[in-house]
């Protein structure tokens, strides 16, 4: 006699994040992105809701990219150089459906361009693409100060997705993305009680906890992940238990982790599949938001995640 499975049935659910916004919403993108929504641990499809799937933002930068390999030469050509230009070729030749944008061109180290520079550009992008956007700041938290309210401006009602805040610095962020109806990105360094605790000072200044999406900050394959995803399960089985200030929506930034170690340095195809690797082991440990480099790893992970959601 086949024993039956026992079923975990929890109180708690992760909130849902929209990015992006229609038209008939106020904004000018084609389709919106919803993540989270989920009843139960990752892929436990029998135990409770999964409503939306993993999904798979491609990383541009509002300069030609400082830091990728040359095998991205060879993936995307000479459209790299041209920001505008590589946006297009991620949403109409590899079919993205999400962009998140660094605002890299800011930097004081890389060319250290104006509030009003970079809200041209993010202008621009809107005008030349319509999927919905992530945009995250250069990493210098004084010029990001500057930079990221005339960012939130310029997409002032286009619902997206801005970061990212953090424990030392995020009340000229969360006042942004107040005023201009985003929602936000929370990092925290790979610790639990700093995620919970920047979830409720964020809250604290207004922002509903349903318009925060957790970094939990990650490793690549073979340089911390698996510290990573101890991390973020235990978060979210805190948040299914009942904690809603753990109950967000996880972004993990794949690209920038993986192809920095030195195994992706290797050969291209060692790069692709270190990239697909992290990405596909960080869905198993709840990841709702993958930001990918490569578009051939993106594919391979675009594939398993339909695989996966299949029936």
């Amino acid at each position: 006699m086949e024993t039956p499975l026992v079923l975990e049935k929890w109180p708690g659910v992760i909130s849902t994040v929209t990015i992006g916004a229609k038209k008939e919403e106020g904004g000018s993108r084609g389709d919106t992105v919803k993540v989270g929504g989920q009843s139960t641990l990752p892929l436990l499809f029998k135990e409770g809701s999964i409503p939306h799937k993993p999904r798979i933002a491609f990383e541009i930068s509002d300069i030609a990219p400082v830091d990728f390999e040359p095998e991205f030469m060879t993936a995307y050509g000479q459209v790299i150089n041209d920001p505008l230009a590589w946006a297009d070729t991620c949403v109409n030749k590899y079919k993205a459906e999400l962009l998140c944008l660094k605002m890299q061109g800011t930097h004081p180290d890389f060319g250290n361009k104006s509030p009003e520079t970079a809200a041209k550009f993010v202008s621009a992008l809107l005008s030349r693409v319509k999927v919905p956007l992530i945009i995250i700041g250069s990493g210098d938290d004084v010029k990001d100060n500057l930079i990221m309210p005339a960012c939130s401006e310029a997409a002032k009602g286009e619902r997206c997705l801005i970061g990212c805040a953090v424990q030392d610095n995020y009340k000229t962020l969360v006042a942004s993305v107040l005023a201009d109806g985003h929602s936000i990105i929370a990092e925290s360094p790979i610790d639990i009680n700093i995620a919970k605790q920047l979830n409720i000072l964020i809250s604290d200044m207004g922002l509903n906890l349903e318009r925060i999406v957790i970094d939990p900050t990650i490793g690549a394959l073979g340089y911390g992940l698996e510290y990573a995803y101890s991390i973020m399960e235990r978060a979210r089985l805190a948040a299914l238990s009942g904690d809603k200030t753990l109950a967000s929506p996880f972004i993990c930034f794949v690209g920038q982790e993986a192809w920095r170690t030195k195994e992706a340095k290797a050969s291209p195809e060692q790069g692709i599949i270190w990239e697909a690797l992290t990405a596909t082991s960080l869905i198993q440990s709840g990841a709702d938001l993958l930001v990918m480099r490569h578009p051939q790893a993106a594919g391979i992970v675009s594939n398993y995640i339909e695989t996966l959601f299949k029936g």
